[in-house]
């Protein structure tokens, strides 16, 4: 039987992941696609404007980087009940994002600012990779990026099932697609200035960096099975035909 008490903090839980992480995942998308939203202006030189920047950016990626790990996940688990840990992972990751929309300076240099036609296309692919991002979406199945099932599930009384790992849509094509795609929503904004080009670096290495250790991860989770989707999927550049696998080819 579970408290009241418990019972509104897992309510509350799952209301505040959905509002922070949902809510800064919607800026994030406008934040890609206009640009700075110039929320908060410091009035900065152009040299201190690009090293709040970069603090911003690595204060996310560290963040990320460094809660998504299974060995933080065990230590955290010492202090907060199991069923809230991806929601509380959502929870951070929300405000440092947050963080990253509000603060952000624009940098007053343009290197190169796209004309004519190029806008339109650069505007498609932005388009279409949220189409994109959004069938990735949708072929996991089972996606939780608010970690709001475990804790429904404990209200509710019942284990959560294994998550079934399916090789299908775009992840017949690459192992990644959510990452390749979120790449080309931030290299597709037609005007390239000096600190949009310092964060579409930062977040390139960073996600490229994040794919590897994932990768180490998930190896560690499904061994010999996940090798032998490394050996016939690419990992992020879709250069050869997809691979026929079943839906149920692996287990995640």
């Amino acid at each position: 039987m579970i408290s009241p008490n418990r019972r509104f903090t897992s309510y509350f839980m799952i209301g505040l992941a959905g509002f922070l992480a949902g809510g800064s995942l919607m800026l994030f998308m406008l934040f890609l696609y206009i640009g700075p939203l110039k929320l908060v202006n410091l009035s900065l030189d152009e040299t201190t404007t690009l090293w709040l920047n970069t603090s911003l950016c690595l204060a996310f990626f560290v963040h990320h980087s460094v809660m998504i790990r299974k060995s933080f996940r065990q230590r955290l688990a010492r202090f907060i009940p199991e069923e809230y840990d991806s929601a509380f992972y959502a929870i951070a990751a929300g405000i440092f994002l947050l963080l990253l929309i509000v603060f952000w300076q624009e940098s007053a240099y343009t290197i190169v600012s796209a004309q004519g036609i190029w806008v339109w296309i650069l505007r498609g692919v932005f388009l279409l990779s949220v189409v994109g991002f959004a069938w990735s979406w949708w072929s996991l199945g089972v996606f939780d990026p608010f970690g709001i099932l475990p804790i429904m599930d404990h209200l509710r009384g019942r284990e959560r099932p294994p998550i079934p790992f399916t090789a299908s849509g775009p992840y017949r094509w690459v192992r990644h697609p959510l990452y390749i795609l979120m790449l080309l929503m931030i290299w597709a904004y037609p005007n390239l200035t000096a600190d949009r080009l310092l964060f579409n670096l930062l977040c390139t290495i960073w996600m490229i960096i994040g794919t590897v250790l994932e990768e180490r991860d998930l190896v560690g989770i499904f061994g010999k099975e996940y090798r032998d989707y490394q050996n016939n999927v690419p990992m992020l550049i879709p250069y050869r035909l997809p691979q026929n696998y079943a839906d149920d080819t692996l287990e995640r």
